[in-house]
């Protein structure tokens, strides 16, 4: 249990810090450059996948298996799925909702991102950075 604390939290820290950047390149193409929000949307979480992968491979999973051709595979399989979750969500929100003002927009796009982190905990630490066995 107590490593199980652990890794939630490490998840948390790049987690967080993928969110920072999905928000920071959202807001500067939608709101600052004046691009669509849903072109805004995939490309800040493609962005933020990008600083994902570097955070899990090098911090929350360093300690797990070594990086393979499979895993980098299924990481960014697992995250286009995530990008996909997201994406419909912020689109319910933003266009179903009415969220696309400023504010709704960023709302819309905080919980989106928080569904669709559910979904990606759950991949990567069971299929993509999984314990190493050999390690035991």
């Amino acid at each position: 249990m107590r490593r199980l604390g652990a890794e939630v939290v490490k998840f948390a820290v790049v987690g967080g810090s993928g969110v920072g950047v999905n928000f920071l390149v959202f807001n500067l193409l939608l709101h600052g450059l004046g691009l669509g929000p849903m072109t805004s949307t995939v490309a800040a979480s493609c962005v933020a996948i990008g600083t994902n992968y570097l955070g899990f491979r090098f911090f929350a999973y360093r300690d797990r298996s070594t990086r393979t051709k499979r895993q980098i595979a299924l990481f960014f399989a697992f995250s286009g799925i995530g990008v996909a979750v997201e994406s419909g969500l912020f689109y319910a929100a933003y266009h179903g909702l009415g969220m696309d003002g400023p504010l709704g927009s960023n709302v819309a796009k905080a919980l989106a991102i928080l569904l669709a982190s559910a979904f990606r905990f759950l991949v990567y630490r069971t299929w993509v950075f999984p314990h190493d066995t050999a390690r035991r």
